[in-house]
């Protein structure tokens, strides 16, 4: 049974609380208004409930790119409430990410809606990390993901370019700051980042050629999860990181879970073993957990 730590799904509650606005971020029936982008049709069967045989956990997030997040909290958080609400209700194997508002951060309600069983909480790459909403987190034992945040207008450009270039260049970003600002006031937080942190990882020796840290031990702390990528970017990220930092993501359902290629051993702590460890808290884990102590060895 794998861990997908990285899904989209949205629910009923979270379209129509998109529907009820005028103003972007909405809906109008299926068609997504951003902006500086042009409408985006969403296809409603990629929110459907969709097959998850062979998940023990499939964990949603928000759709960061839309840009809720940044919001003034009046409009941020009908939006949130609903992707909460929907999010929780899925049931079994889905689990969540918890989001928060970033335009005027509030601790102590990120606080409520951990308390209601989220994993941890997700963040867009783009926001600048509030200490207070991190140290929600540590106190909790909760981790922090890191996922692409609003791709801003690229007009003329394939629809592709906002995976390839401001997403990556978001991550790059949120890597580099975690490392040098981040982590040294938070030393206890575990934190994943989305799309094997866009490659950042493997800038190390152009980091140290710019006056930057040498290489030393591995934060075992920080993960990486691979959705949108497969086994030459898996292995490279392996041969920088070791393979105990690498989780299981697939995008769903813009993508699907990538095979490792490194072999049985590297695919079972890549989709089981390691997700364990980044989501040591999730509930749902816990309970599993406390079973197996519980059964009596034959």
């Amino acid at each position: 049974m794998a861990i997908d730590v990285h899904q989209h799904l949205w629910t009923g509650e979270f379209v129509d609380a998109l529907r009820a606005r005028s103003s972007p971020p909405y809906l109008d029936g299926w068609t997504l208004i951003l902006e500086g982008e042009p409408p985006y049709q969403v296809d409603p069967a990629d929110h459907e409930r969709r097959d998850t045989t062979g998940l023990e956990l499939a964990l949603v997030s928000l759709s960061s790119p839309l840009g809720i997040e940044f919001l003034p909290p009046e409009e941020c958080w009908p939006l949130l409430d609903a992707y909460h609400d929907g999010a929780l209700a899925l049931g079994e194997p889905f689990g969540a990410w918890a989001a928060t508002c970033h335009s005027e951060p509030d601790p102590e309600r990120l606080a409520k809606d951990l308390g209601r069983g989220f994993a941890g909480l997700q963040i867009p790459a783009s926001a600048v990390p509030d200490d207070r909403l991190l140290e929600v987190l540590t106190e909790r034992d909760l981790p922090l993901f890191v996922h692409p945040g609003p791709a801003g207008a690229a007009a003329g450009m394939p629809p592709w370019w906002p995976a390839l270039v401001p997403y990556v260049q978001q991550l790059h970003a949120a890597w580099h700051y975690f490392h040098a600002v981040v982590r040294p006031r938070h030393p206890r937080l575990r934190v994943c980042f989305a799309a094997l942190a866009g490659l950042a990882p493997l800038h190390s020796e152009r980091l140290i050629a710019r006056g930057g840290p040498s290489r030393g031990l591995v934060d075992r702390d920080v993960f990486v999860e691979t959705s949108s990528y497969g086994p030459r970017a898996i292995d490279a990220i392996v041969r920088e990181l070791g393979i105990d930092v690498v989780v299981n993501g697939s995008d769903a359902p813009y993508a699907t879970a990538p095979e490792p290629g490194l072999g049985a051993a590297a695919a079972h702590a890549i989709r089981v073993t390691n997700p364990r460890r980044l989501l040591a808290s999730h509930p749902a884990l816990r309970s599993e957990a406390m079973r197996h102590r519980e059964e009596p060895r034959t």
